[in-house]
């Protein structure tokens, strides 16, 4: 994922409401969100170059999403796939603090990267710069290619619709308008993230278009009071074409 969008024990109804974007090159082969065989009950797209995912939610709501740390300049061209992250996570059934601790040796072998992971009771954020796992407190937040909450606007103009559109009924496809949102901000408030102008603002918006590259997926996930999981991903190819898939479940209790 290149941007994460959550309200966490905000709003009665819905104690987790998250949108993503997963943005990639056009050419590198994925398949669509679908329950893996291994592991199993897993709900995840999957990329089809190195095997692994950038969000996956298992039957029993642990779930994990992971957004790349952009810094060309520290590259590592040999480092394993961030991808296999959520899948390892998801088939240890290890709490998140479990994991991240028995992770953290080989954190560094991996390029940057953060992760949200947990289940709606309880979230957390990790990432491999700092080897640091933190709790998410309640409230609205907001995840790109820095940091928790980083202020990149795109970050900052997430987390303000998504402050407005829980001011009434939240529904898939208010989630999917906010990601949709390909508004390029003026030059002075871009990041420099070391890709240069033209890329950054390119990256700039919350849904990117480009020739090449650009927004691959959106997600928008609600879970409810009673632990009710709906899961809606849009796809989107060369050219805009759509396709929409849906998955609901409950949480055992």
């Amino acid at each position: 994922m290149c941007l994460i969008l959550f309200g966490y024990k905000i709003v009665k109804e819905f104690p987790l409401i998250l949108g993503a974007n997963r943005d990639e090159f056009y050419r590198r082969p994925t398949a669509a969100m679908h329950f893996w065989e291994d592991p199993p009950n897993i709900l995840a797209g999957k990329d089809l170059e190195q095997g692994g995912t950038w969000f996956g939610i298992g039957k029993n709501g642990i779930f994990a999403a992971l957004t790349n740390y952009r810094n060309p300049a520290a590259l590592k061209p040999k480092a394993p796939s961030r991808g296999e992250i959520i899948p390892d996570f998801l088939r240890s059934e290890q709490s998140p603090e479990r994991f991240i601790r028995d992770f953290i040796p080989k954190a560094h072998a991996y390029n940057g990267f953060n992760l949200i992971l947990g289940n709606p009771d309880r979230l957390f954020w990790f990432t491999n710069l700092t080897c640091k796992i933190e709790e998410i407190p309640p409230g609205i937040h907001g995840l790109s290619n820095k940091f928790l909450n980083t202020p990149w606007p795109k970050v900052e103009s997430g987390k303000k619709a998504l402050e407005n559109v829980i001011q009434g009924p939240v529904t898939p496809d208010q989630l999917f308008s906010i990601l949709k949102d390909s508004t390029v901000p003026d030059d002075p408030s871009l990041p420099d993230t070391g890709v240069g102008l033209e890329w950054e603002r390119i990256l700039s918006p919350l849904f990117i278009e480009s020739p090449t590259y650009g927004t691959r997926s959106s997600i928008a996930m609600l879970v409810d009071q009673k632990n009710n999981i709906n899961i809606t991903e849009r796809t989107y190819s060369a050219g805009n074409r759509l396709e929409q898939r849906d998955r609901r479940f409950l949480i055992p209790g």
